[in-house]
């Protein structure tokens, strides 16, 4: 079944917004970047180096499960950038759809530390990555994930999912 929902999904750092911008854009798909929906008091903490638990999540993936109801409603299709960290976060987002795929951008602590750790502007600070790392379920194959490395530039990673999506390629991209 070709999704009707695709979620770009990884820790901080491995390149969600932009691939998944990307993704929408060439697919003529409507996007939605997943850090939008956090609450005010997600964000603060996390501006103040404070890692998010499962209590201040919930809501925050409530409200994407949501705007993927919506997007989703008539026929429309979309794509969503978010962490979706563990597998009851995706099951969340997912909602008992069938049409979602998840993306999961994969890399190595050091790589994509050093990524994070040269971008500006983000609430998000290095010193949270590791939390991340350690909260992380990568998603099994039951879930039929596309595994894609971070150490490819973004315009392949979206060639790369095209292809996959419209059943061109395999499923997982190595480094």
């Amino acid at each position: 079944m070709d999704p009707g929902v695709i979620v770009v999904m990884g820790v901080a750092g491995s390149g969600k917004s932009t691939v998944a911008a990307e993704l929408a854009r060439r697919l003529g798909w409507r996007f939605a970047e997943g850090d939008a929906f956090h609450p005010a008091g997600n964000v603060e903490k996390m501006r103040q180096g404070i890692a998010l638990n499962d209590s201040d999540r919930w809501p925050w993936l409530d409200a994407i499960a949501a705007w993927v109801h919506e997007a989703r409603r008539g026929g429309g299709r979309c794509v969503v950038a978010c962490s979706a960290l563990k597998r009851a976060y995706r099951e969340r987002i997912a909602g008992g759809r069938d049409d979602v795929r998840f993306v999961y951008l994969q890399g190595t602590y050091d790589l994509v530390s050093r990524r994070l750790a040269s971008r500006t502007g983000h609430y998000m600070p290095l010193a949270l990555l590791r939390s991340q790392y350690e909260t992380l379920e990568e998603p099994g194959t039951e879930e039929n994930p596309i595994v894609l490395s971070v150490e490819r530039p973004p315009g392949e990673i979206v060639d790369r999912i095209i292809g996959i999506v419209s059943g061109t390629t395999g499923t997982r991209l190595g480094s």
